[in-house]
């Protein structure tokens, strides 16, 4: 099972949101996929362990891995195309 991490300042509030929603939408397309809310401090260690990074707050660090538009599921605008891109990496 791939896993997606979501970054925002605290790992608390928005990416736990953003991390909760994604997880739900996905689970409810059949999609497996382990969501993970993380602290945007620990992202470079995180980074290592995961297949794609979710984005709600720019980062100075460049991210080797599919990154992929948090601020969608946020407020909802675009977020079924980024929900899609999302869906096609997880089946590629």
């Amino acid at each position: 099972m791939k896993k997606i991490i979501v970054a925002c300042g605290s790992g608390v509030a928005t990416s736990q949101t953003v991390a909760s929603k994604l997880d739900k939408l996905l689970k409810g397309k059949g999609v497996p996929a382990q969501v993970e809310a993380v602290d945007i401090k620990s992202l470079k260690h995180h980074v290592k362990d995961a297949d794609a990074y979710v984005s709600i707050v720019k980062t100075k660090d460049q991210i080797d891995i599919p990154t992929f538009n948090g601020i969608a599921f946020l407020t909802g605008m675009g977020q079924d195309a980024e929900l899609q891109k999302i869906i096609d990496f997880l089946q590629a």
